[in-house]
């Protein structure tokens, strides 16, 4: 339902005034079914005792990740499981029958290879985990010679059936079996929309078939996908759907003409080729169940299709006046007998394959442009305000190569609105060529042709490219460009709100919000540093009454020990902001030192009304509810803001004119990937934060407390506490379980104790070995890869209670304010970023309006190396430094330049 089909006026039904129903795709793709679970013996289980019960229940505790660190290759089970691991041709080791230690393996880049190996089994004699899955025995460490230290461990896949992991089988290609096959490979085709190597897309196709979240995906099986992050791997996901929601709609299709009579191998063939949805309504519009049918059909149904074959294979014995019939319409001349073989012709030469590849081909190398232009006949409920929004394409021309993203979300919803007409310019050169190659190479006439069926030949090829074939096209530009600013659109959303999600929180401060508003009043609500509401009031500062509210305001805060105060930026957000900065200027708070910032509102006043809200605190009146989030957003914005429904944020663009459903399903997943890379504090975590990791969870403050399976909608199963069970050190790290054996060996080489993990003891010894070994040589010594092993040295030395937000920006708070009369061309301020867009980043410089940095100003030789590690570019909450290069009072518009990311 998402895909745009866009119509033109020369269409074939238009020209032939059918009346059809619009033919749209369904939204759901099927799913691939979970392979039945082989029969294998099992040896008996011996009862364990109750402690050890309790252990196993526990399990299914998913890991939070960190983004952008390096991933490992976690230890495999036996070799019987296999591995469905494909690594480039130069990974592939020689086959041997016994283990070598010393032998090394090559790396290499290339792809469609399969790396096949059968290792032991990596288990420790340590403790196990309190995480340990149910029905799995701990099995003693093996020697030293057991291993395989020539060939890295095989992967194991987590599902939500075995969290602790399955084994990956191998697979000899890059072939994967899909439910409904195509004529086209999906491994292929992926790679080849989403310049991602096939063996990496085989592996992600078999990831996401069973069930693995992308936060997991990119954490814990980064070898699996040649180091992919978690936004490419939501756009290859993105392709999948929309590859596998064609072949849905074709075999669907392909049912439904085969229960009507009307399928032929031609038509099966041509259908199975289809790799858009706008092949597929092209194939398949002529054969509409309440179609007139096309003028090929209703030639093809006067017996006309012989003559047509006949034209192309043998025209020596062509006699079109042994078609004629006086008493029927369509055949009662020539020249109707004439049109007839034509449409047939024209119908032929638009559906097969190879002469719309040509054609396709053919305008890639050519000048094909996007023209816009302002509409004659404005719609009546469009006012002049509306108009000149799109000044900018009132005639306007772009190549259709070289078009910006943010121009085609512009272009289409000024379309939309009736202000603009859109058209898609091919040029003559491309239909003189196209004629040429069809009569002289593709559908030339195998035997010598008269002249007037020549004729008949130029006229088909014409009619099919000017009816047939151009609408088509235009369809395919227009679709193609209008998908791909939406995905941009949506990726830029999920840039921006995972950004917002991971600002710093502010801990252990007393925090003021502050709900400004006029008639009504401020709202106030002071909650303490553990997020509990503390006092709530209504004050009103700007009807005259501001100097005996200042008096109240002083008392709140001395009375609750509060120096920060959060202002949202909604209505009145300017006048209450030069109030604050007014009595701090005056010390009016002292001996309080009271510092300000100001808080993104948007979405606060739709969760204050809604069941989340009235549930959370239902004492409280809804405007008051509004300052409660404000002041929260400040103290733990990933905590807060995923109460809110992610596209009422407010951080994306033109977000309300793309595809809902692509919008939706993005934003969620930003949502539970950045909670997973976080992780959750359950003593104080809200139910939402909770069930917003759907399928995995960390949870950390609690010893011997484990949350299994939280998911939306579902019963969340009840916390297990045992004051005798003893958990798993590693349990509060970053390390997954199956990582757990490798991370208690390496402990045990460095001499370390696993409940020092975090302390500067740790800190030391593990650096020791760094220092000496090397990463790639403590992972040849472990059996194990560089990304394994960072991962635990990350696990084992980082503090207790540590936060990846701590490497973001914090709120920027402030004592003053500006006004935007003081600008001056060519001053240099710092700001913080509030939106980034596709055509530029908006700063907030203090002078109650953001500046705009363009898009050509922000280079990566600008960005912090921190900056390019996390991938991250501009995006809100980042402190920048800026340059004044324009300011335009009477409109409100400032340009600024980028000097460096603070």
């Amino acid at each position: 339902d998402d895909c745009l089909c866009f119509s033109n006026s020369e269409s074939e039904e238009e020209e032939e005034e059918d009346e059809e129903e619009e033919w749209e795709p369904k939204s759901k793709t099927a799913r691939k079914p979970r392979l039945p679970k082989t029969n294998e013996s099992k040896p008996k289980k011996v009862a364990a005792p109750r402690s050890t019960a309790v252990r196993k229940r526990t399990k299914k505790t998913a890991v939070k990740g960190d983004p952008d660190l390096s991933l490992p290759i976690g230890a495999g089970e036996d070799s019987k499981g296999g591995l469905q691991l494909l690594q480039p041709k130069e990974d592939r080791p020689t086959k041997q029958k016994t283990a070598t230690k010393n032998r090394k393996v090559p790396m290499g880049a290339k792809i469609n290879s399969v790396q096949k190996t059968s290792i032991s089994n990596l288990e420790s004699d340590e403790t196990p985990s309190t995480s340990a899955p149910l029905g799995t025995e701990v099995k003693k460490e093996e020697s030293e010679e057991d291993f395989a230290f020539d060939e890295p461990p095989l992967k194991r896949i987590k599902s939500a059936t075995c969290p602790q992991g399955n084994p990956v089988k191998h697979h000899g290609s890059t072939k994967v079996k899909e439910e409904l096959e195509m004529n086209w490979d999906i491994v292929q085709a992926l790679a080849e929309r989403t310049n991602v190597e096939p063996w990496v897309c085989a592996n992600i196709i078999r990831l996401f078939n069973d069930e693995n979240t992308i936060p997991f995906i990119a954490r814990y099986r980064k070898e699996l996908i040649n180091n992919l992050e978690a936004d490419a791997l939501r756009e290859v996901q993105q392709t999948l759907e929309e590859l596998r929601t064609v072949a849905k709609k074709t075999h669907g299709t392909i049912q439904k003409l085969k229960k009507e009579g009307k399928l032929s191998g031609s038509l099966l063939t041509a259908l199975l080729n289809c790799r858009t949805l706008e092949e597929l309504d092209h194939v398949y519009a002529p054969y509409k169940t309440g179609s007139k049918g096309t003028k090929a059909q209703r030639a093809k149904q006067l017996g006309l299709e012989p003559a047509a074959i006949s034209l192309i294979e043998n025209p020596g014995e062509l006699n079109l006046f042994s078609y004629v019939r006086s008493n029927v319409k369509g055949l009662s001349t020539i020249p109707e007998v004439e049109a007839g073989v034509q449409h047939i012709l024209a119908d032929m030469f638009a559906k097969d394959k190879d002469t719309l590849d040509f054609i396709r081909i053919l305008c890639q190398q050519r000048y094909i442009c996007l023209q816009s232009a302002l509409a004659k006949v404005s719609s009546k409920s469009v006012n002049d305000k509306d108009v000149d929004k799109f000044q900018l394409y009132h005639n306007f021309s772009c190549n259709i190569r070289n078009i910006q993203h943010h121009q085609i979300l512009a272009i289409n919803r000024g379309e939309n609105l009736k202000i603009l007409t859109v058209k898609v310019n091919v040029p003559d050169g491309v239909k003189n060529e196209f004629c040429r190659w069809c009569v002289n190479e593709r559908w030339r006439p195998k035997r010598y042709a008269k002249p007037e069926l020549m004729k008949i030949l130029h006229n088909s090829v014409e009619d099919s490219y000017k009816r047939l074939i151009y609408p088509l096209l235009c369809r395919e530009f227009r679709s193609k460009l209008t998908s791909d600013a939406e995905k941009e659109s949506v990726m830029m959303f999920g840039r921006n709100l995972r950004q917002l999600l991971l600002t710093s929180p502010v801990r252990g401060r007393t925090l003021m919000g502050v709900d400004p508003g006029y008639k009504h009043g401020c709202k106030l609500a002071i909650i303490s540093p553990t997020s509990q509401i503390l006092h709530t009031d209504v004050v009103y500062l700007h009807s005259g009454q501001g100097f005996r509210e200042a008096e109240k305001i002083r008392r709140l805060l001395l009375q609750y020990s509060c120096s920060t105060v959060v202002i949202g930026n909604g209505t009145a957000c300017r006048e209450t902001e030069a109030y604050f900065a007014d009595l701090i200027m005056k010390k009016y708070f002292a001996p309080l030192d009271v510092v300000y910032c100001i808080a993104n509102e948007a979405g606060a006043s739709i969760y204050s009304v809604s069941p989340e809200a009235c549930k959370e605190m239902p004492d409280l009146d809804p405007n008051l509810r509004s300052a409660v989030s404000i002041a929260r957003r400040v103290q733990d914005p990933l905590a807060e803001l995923v109460k809110i429904e992610p596209k009422h944020i407010g951080v994306g663009m033109y977000q309300h004119d793309v595809s809902q459903t692509l919008l939706k399903a993005t934003l969620d997943s930003v949502v539970e990937e950045c909670v997973s890379f976080v992780g959750v504090d359950i003593n104080i975590c809200s139910e939402i934060l909770l069930s917003s990791q759907q399928k995995e969870l960390v949870a950390k403050g609690h010893a011997g407390v484990q949350i299994t399976n939280v998911k939306q909608g579902k019963k969340r199963s009840k916390p297990t506490t045992n004051a005798m069970l003893q958990p798993n050190p590693l349990d509060q790290t970053c390390i997954h379980p199956e990582s757990y054996n490798i991370a208690m060996r390496f402990l045990t080489f460095t001499g370390g104790n696993p409940n020092d993990i975090g302390k500067p003891d740790m800190q030391q010894k593990v650096n020791s070995v760094i220092q000496k070994e090397g990463t790639e040589g403590a992972a040849k010594m472990l059996n194990t890869t560089v990304h394994t092993i960072q991962l635990i040295i990350d696990g084992l030395t980082q503090p207790e209670g540590f936060d990846i937000r701590t490497d973001f920006d914090k709120p920027d708070f402030k004592r003053s304010i500006v006004c935007l009369e003081d600008l001056s061309v060519g001053a240099v301020l710092t700001g913080k970023v509030e939106n980034a867009t596709l055509f530029g980043a908006f700063v907030d410089i203090g002078v109650g309006k953001s500046g705009l940095i363009p898009i050509r100003n922000i280079t990566e030789a600008k960005l912090s190396k921190a900056k390019k590690r996390r991938s991250l570019g501009l995006g809100p909450g980042e402190r920048v430094e800026v340059k004044v290069l324009n300011v335009d009072i009477p409109r409100s518009r400032i340009t600024l330049d980028l000097i460096r990311v603070l």
